[in-house]
């Protein structure tokens, strides 16, 4: 869904519209708060996990607007978003890392500060390390990084995992073909009644049903505007992903290694997705990453605690972007 101003769908987003810019023939949609962009006011992009899209940001928007200048885009090929797919390979994490900097290019942004959700938090790692003079920031919010694996279980991911990939993503595609209208159906009972995902095999921990009414009904929504079709991009990304978590991870951990951005890590101590025992390795690994545990909270911050988290980056924000 697109408006001009969401204040129209609900009063908590006021001031947030929608827009579209032309990226190399492709039409981007984003979206973005209305306080005045000046040297003086911070710009904050934010990516979502790939698969999903900008709308799930619109809570972190509402509460970042007073204090910056917002804008959460639409990636190529999500789900439920609006920006075009200019061919299946368009969806993967290293195109999408690509693709971020041709769209701050697009919308002439010099310097940002990137935030990234979930898979959207290697696509952020990976353009920050790419194009390090345009990161002021890097907030990676329970990333999907490659996680601490013994000898034995990266062997293995060399051998079996590689060709175990390369055989489960064509198969999927042609389980969407069959059970996509099935599989968008049971999400929608999910966003019907959030306290059920408890139960469920959607739980990825914390607590859903704090979610704000807006946002739940936006994604029931979305999701029943959904063509099956487009779940085959979702294929692609998460493809992509496990590929470069533990079979190529070599590239990320290089880049893990390499980015030279103040670095914020947010973490929820009841997240199912991202162990403890991850969050142990990367800051292990970068002793200079800021970490910021939320309590209580699972893989969805800005859904669960939005307030929370935007408080957290601005506060995290505030000495740097003063002395810059």
């Amino acid at each position: 869904m697109q408006y001009t101003d969401w204040g129209e769908r609900a009063a908590r987003w006021s001031g947030i519209r929608s827009e579209t810019v032309d990226v190399h023939g492709t039409k981007v949609h984003y979206l973005e708060t209305d306080l005045t962009r000046t040297s003086e006011v911070p710009v904050h992009l934010l990516v979502p996990n790939p698969a999903n899209s900008a709308s799930n940001w619109l809570d972190v928007l509402a509460e970042l607007r007073p204090h910056a200048h917002a804008i959460a885009v639409d990636l190529p090929g999500t789900i439920a978003g609006h920006t075009a797919l200019p061919n299946r390979r368009a969806a993967s994490i290293e195109t999408n890392a690509l693709f971020l900097r041709d769209f701050t290019d697009a919308l002439e942004l010099d310097r940002v500060t990137v935030h990234g959700w979930s898979a959207g938090g290697m696509i952020a790692l990976l353009f920050a390390d790419q194009a390090p003079e345009r990161v002021d920031g890097l907030v990676l919010v329970v990333p999907a990084l490659p996680p601490p694996l013994s000898d034995g279980q990266a062997r293995m991911w060399q051998t079996l995992g590689r060709a175990g990939l390369a055989t489960v993503a064509p198969v999927a595609l042609v389980l969407l073909r069959v059970s996509g209208r099935r599989i968008l159906a049971a999400q929608l009972r999910v966003l019907d009644d959030p306290a059920s995902i408890a139960d469920s095999k959607w739980n990825t921990g914390g607590d859903l049903t704090r979610m704000s009414p807006e946002i739940a009904g936006l994604m029931r929504d979305e999701m029943s505007a959904v063509e099956p079709t487009r779940l085959g991009s979702a294929v692609t990304v998460y493809a992509s992903l496990m590929s470069l978590m533990f079979v190529r991870r070599r590239l990320v951990l290089d880049a893990m290694r390499r980015v030279a951005s103040p670095t914020l890590l947010v973490w929820g101590d009841e997240d199912r997705l991202t162990p403890r025992a991850s969050i142990d390795d990367w800051t292990a690994q970068r002793p200079d990453w800021n970490l910021v545990i939320l309590h209580r909270v699972g893989h969805a911050p800005p859904f669960e605690v939005p307030a929370d988290y935007a408080r957290t980056v601005i506060d995290w924000c505030g000495p740097r972007v003063h002395d810059r």
